[in-house]
């Protein structure tokens, strides 16, 4: 394993990683948002585009959060957090909304993680006191969606990498990922490899490679990583 990276180096903030993640979600696009920093994906939904956002307690195509204050608690997303209905929100029971999630008819699923191996495998979930205590539906969603990105910061709090040759934690699938978008670079998994796309102008690939557990494959015409200031 890589030795542990600087934390002060530049990057972008979670509201810009969840910035850059929505602009590659295609309009009509039926999209469920994990568990927190990929909730604030919704927020940043390109001009003239718009979602369908789906929730594994039972809402498809609700609307975004409302003002502080106003919150109806029965209407909540799997994350407990407030949203709001508009014309077209439907209702339906959990065991339905599995069954769209299993039969395939969701584009994307996007959901954060602990580790990510070069081969898309995700860890999502861990056991132990500071644990979540199950895998939940995200087990389903890495398998039935048709397209699974992930959100993270490049590195831990402790500067260790997330992007990994192998998970070390419990996977939540297996071979499902396939873009990452973090911190420092967007990353495509390609063949059992890390395919960087995009980096922060300010950090050399070798910077870069330091700060992940596996080698990264860098081709031509490697963009810069922008987001808007958020």
């Amino acid at each position: 394993m890589s030795a542990p990276a600087s934390t002060d180096a530049p990057r972008l903030s979670p509201a810009q990683i969840a910035w850059r993640a929505a602009q590659d979600i295609a309009d009509g696009a039926y999209v469920n948002l994990g568990i927190g920093l990929p909730e604030m994906v919704a927020r940043f939904q390109p001009p003239g585009r718009q979602a369908v956002f789906h929730t594994e307690n039972g809402i498809l195509g609700f609307g975004e959060a409302p003002p502080a204050g106003s919150e109806d608690w029965d209407l909540i997303n799997a994350g407990k957090k407030a949203v709001t209905i508009k014309p077209g929100t439907t209702f339906f029971h959990h065991a339905d909304s599995f069954a769209m999630v299993r039969g395939g008819h969701l584009d994307v699923a996007i959901l954060g993680a602990y580790e990510v191996a070069e081969t898309g495998d995700l860890a999502n979930w861990s056991t132990g006191p500071k644990g979540v205590p199950a895998v939940g539906g995200a087990m389903d969603l890495v398998h039935g969606a048709k397209r699974v990105a992930v959100i993270t910061d490049h590195v831990t709090k402790d500067g260790r990498p997330k992007l990994v040759k192998r998970c070390s934690l419990p996977l939540t699938g297996v071979g499902c990922v396939t873009r990452i978008y973090t911190s420092h670079a967007v990353v495509d998994v390609e063949n059992g490899r890390f395919v960087l796309r995009e980096k922060l102008a300010s950090l050399s690939v070798d910077e870069l490679q330091a700060m992940t557990g596996a080698e990264l494959v860098v081709p031509d015409g490697v963009a810069d990583l922008q987001a808007e200031d958020i």
